[in-house]
């Protein structure tokens, strides 16, 4: 494994998301002097909070999973994660709602989720997702260790016995493929198979070893942490603090500084110059690149393919509903075509499927006594695909287009409930630093996995390390914490 040469005593991290918070805690383990910048007065990134007369959001992330994860990095300094955040498994951890007006709730114990499909969609069905979790739990054994939780340098580091297995289960197929092996109904295809939308790919594009991601969604559990995501980066920053790392907060960081092949630090917006003897990037690596990094040698970054974006309708409503869950998926009568929409012809999907999530059922303190918080979030194409004017009328007449989706979806009188709401749309996306205005990063195609995925070290600046979803091991909460490990890592030149 490559690693950072040189003195690595000092390390400034700019940003205080998920991984730079993450890469802190576990620098500080190791007996470093971490700095830790953040343009925001709180910490969490993408995984911000958004108030609005008494109504709370998380404006990123609103699914949880693998929180031993969090609890590894807690521990790696001392800590129990439940001295700093209050999870609870949610039950169901989806409900899906299709055309035909079924519903299906995603259950993570499975011999409770069998007999849900067996009811839904008949026997043969429940045999189908009872070997489905068999294929998708060994699918993650055999992919967690050796190509997801440890740093990649070259194609020759995927050369293990692990690989060989994941070729003969048929890991390098396509995951609907793959998925119609299991299912027949149409309804439990979707339901194993949408997740590929979080990898950036339609289910048809992306290659079956990313079914992982449907294993840590619906077996491995969604849990809610008491204040939302935003609570898992308040705890992170917590505990950073606690064991000696400085964040400041309200520091916008203008550049790296460089000199002799090595950066030297980092300067800010008041101009002063901060020094280091490594840098740590957590911006999103594209722009990480193009705003911090002066010169060459880079990444191919021009030739990233980007994940789809998306609309996200954060509402605070006097109207309540009883037949949703916590986290909903409403989908459409299309499949492949509305794929096909966003990511191929960089157009809305004419027919949307939506996760809707109401936190408020959880935890009635996010909203005013009686009152209501939701979640839209619609997929849409990234900027690189679309020329969709999100800055002239185009925000406005999409978000009367959801409410009014969600009216025919069985939300009745959501736009007369509506008391606050806020539109996030790709363009705002970009205002917040995300290359081609999405959240997702760079799609994980094959080319775009591993090794074939922007390093987290520079290729010439050999003290800076980048961490995130546009390094490896990619995008989602799991993913960025365990980036935050292979960041330290590559500083201390340990292997976990």
């Amino acid at each position: 494994m490559r690693s950072v040469t040189g003195p690595t005593g000092r390390v400034v991290v700019v940003g205080a998301g998920l991984g730079g918070l993450a890469c802190a805690i576990r620098l500080a383990a190791a007996g470093r002097e971490v700095t830790v910048l953040e343009r925001e007065t709180h910490p969490g990134g993408r995984a911000g909070k958004l108030s609005l007369d008494g109504y709370e959001f998380d404006t990123g992330p609103t699914v949880l999973t693998m929180p031993d994860l969090l609890a590894d990095l807690v521990g790696s300094v001392g800590e129990d994660l439940d001295d700093w955040l209050t999870l609870t498994k949610l039950d169901p951890a989806y409900r899906a709602h299709f055309p035909d007006g079924s519903t299906l709730d995603v259950i993570t114990d499975t011999a409770r989720m069998a007999g849900e499909v067996s009811r839904v969609c008949g026997p043969r069905e429940a045999d189908g997702y009872l070997r489905f979790v068999d294929y998708t739990r060994e699918l993650w054994r055999l992919e967690r260790d050796d190509f997801i939780g440890r740093n990649l340098d070259t194609p020759r580091d995927l050369l293990t016995g692990n690989l060989l297995r994941l070729v003969a289960m048929g890991g390098f197929r396509r995951l609907q493929t793959k998925v119609n092996q299991f299912f027949r109904d149409e309804r439990t295809r979707r339901i194993f198979s949408f997740q590929a939308m979080y990898a950036g790919l339609a289910p048809h594009d992306a290659l079956a070893l990313y079914s992982v991601i449907s294993y840590l969604d619906a077996v491995a559990g969604v849990y809610f942490p008491r204040g939302g995501i935003h609570a898992v980066a308040r705890a992170l920053a917590g505990v950073a603090e606690k064991h000696g790392v400085s964040i400041r907060y309200d520091t916008s960081v203008t550049g790296v500084v460089t000199g002799a092949g090595r950066a030297r630090g980092v300067t800010v917006h008041s101009g002063e110059f901060v020094p280091a003897d490594v840098v740590v990037l957590n911006p999103d690596l594209p722009v990480a690149y193009r705003d911090l990094l002066p010169g060459k040698p880079r990444p191919r970054l021009s030739r990233l393919r980007y994940s789809p974006s998306c609309v996200v309708l954060h509402v605070g409503s006097k109207q309540g509903y009883e037949r949703i869950a916590h986290h909903n998926i409403h989908f459409g009568q299309a499949w492949k075509r509305t794929f096909d929409e966003v990511i191929s012809e960089g157009r809305l999907m004419s027919d949307p499927s939506l996760l809707v999530t109401n936190p408020s059922r959880s935890e009635p303190s996010v909203a005013p006594v009686g009152r209501h918080t939701y979640y839209v979030l619609a997929p849409a194409p990234n900027l690189a695909r679309s020329s969709i004017d999100w800055r002239g009328g185009a925000a406005e007449t999409y978000r009367a287009d959801l409410v009014d989706t969600l009216e025919r979806r069985g939300y009745i009188g959501f736009g007369d409930g509506i008391e606050v709401s806020h539109l996030v749309t790709p363009a705002d996306w970009a205002d917040a630093g995300m290359a081609a205005g999405t959240p997702f990063a760079a799609a994980h195609t094959l080319r775009q996995t591993g090794p074939f995925r922007p390093g987290n070290l520079h290729p010439a600046l050999d003290n800076v390390v980048f961490v995130g979803s546009g390094t490896q091991p990619g995008v989602g909460v799991p993913m960025v914490v365990i980036s935050g490990r292979l960041a330290a890592e590559r500083i201390t030149g340990a292997h976990s």
